[in-house]
């Protein structure tokens, strides 16, 4: 009998084990943009960037790399200094909590109210962080710079300038398509980055992503996913020079004819010509006869994707305010 209860207590304690490992993680980002590696090491493939203030799921642990989920959905691995851990209670307090977006190209967190103190971080687009709420007793705005929260609890100066409140600017958006292609332009120049998608470098969807995202839509992370959203466009009339069917803001793939495999996306600007990264973030003319033609152009066009129309409406792409990773849902 006391041989059957031991097996039976061992047997509730490993279920209970079990069940403890497969309770949900949590973490916020704490780096302005955390890499996120294919697998553990410096030298592995980078596929994605997490922006500060971003909340994933972590999956694993291996050194100090962590292995996280992020919004888009993304699974990598990330170093484990950039992400803080907390509990689910802590999660759903932080989601609910005030907080700012980062809305300068690039920004830094400042140790005191001036910009030639000493910098606590950098920041970039796209960023979040809390607000220093009149509870924790201190200064809350002085000399045109803000006091505000890492996810970490370190406390620093940002620039009234480059923030705005998250809640306000959600509200406030006006996602047409030239403010999506305005977002883009600000990236001309950028360097190709494979994974990236902030202004640090970006590669061709995470360029997309970033664009519709600062318009508070959220794509899917990488173009084999891209291609399959929003409603699809006849571009048949492109190769003799009808652009008539396409709008502005839509997503125009490429890759293999005969594979139907797509390897690029750019976002349509109007008059045959797209933005996108290729080598540099830059824009491209559609019409062979241009002197900007993009040589991989028409004939490997695999897709036209409408975005705009099609926010939350179950065509893969929805907005920021009914993601329950960035705002509370009822």
């Amino acid at each position: 009998m006391k041989k059957l209860l031991l097996i039976i207590a061992a047997s509730a304690l490993a279920l209970l084990s079990a069940n403890a490992q497969q309770e949900p993680r949590y973490g916020v980002v704490e780096f302005s943009a955390n890499y996120m590696r294919e697998e553990p090491g410096f030298s592995k493939e980078n596929g994605n960037q997490a922006l500060m203030g971003t909340v994933v799921e972590i999956l694993d642990n291996d050194g100090y790399w962590v292995k996280i989920k992020s919004p888009e959905p993304y699974t990598a691995w990330a170093v484990d200094m950039g992400v803080i851990p907390m509990t689910k209670e802590e999660i759903d307090a932080y989601i609910a909590a005030p907080k700012f977006i980062v809305t300068a190209e690039i920004s830094h967190v400042f140790a005191q109210p001036y910009d030639t103190a000493d910098r606590v971080c950098d920041l970039v687009m796209g960023d979040l962080v809390r607000e220093f709420t009149a509870a924790r007793k201190g200064e809350i705005r002085r000399r045109g710079f803000t006091r505000v929260l890492l996810p970490s609890g370190k406390d620093g100066w940002v620039p009234s300038k480059d923030i705005k409140g998250f809640a306000k600017w959600e509200r406030e958006l006006n996602p047409t398509a030239e403010n999506v292609i305005k977002i883009a332009k600000l990236f001309v120049g950028v360097p190709y980055l494979w994974g990236g998608n902030t202004i640090k470098g970006t590669d061709c969807s995470g360029l997309t992503r970033c664009a519709f995202m600062m318009n508070g839509i959220l794509l899917p992370r990488n173009t084999s996913q891209q291609i399959k959203i929003g409603d699809e466009v006849d571009f048949s009339g492109v190769k003799d020079g009808d652009f008539s069917n396409l709008q502005l803001g839509d997503l125009v793939l490429f890759g293999n004819p005969e594979t139907k495999k797509v390897s690029h996306v750019s976002i349509y600007i109007g008059d045959g010509h797209i933005i996108h990264s290729s080598n540099v973030v830059r824009i491209n003319s559609l019409r062979p006869s241009d002197p900007d033609y993009y040589t991989g152009g028409v004939p490997r066009m695999l897709a036209v994707r409408r975005v705009l129309g099609n926010v939350d409406n179950g065509k893969g792409i929805i907005s920021i305010k009914k993601s329950p990773w960035y705002f509370p849902q009822k």
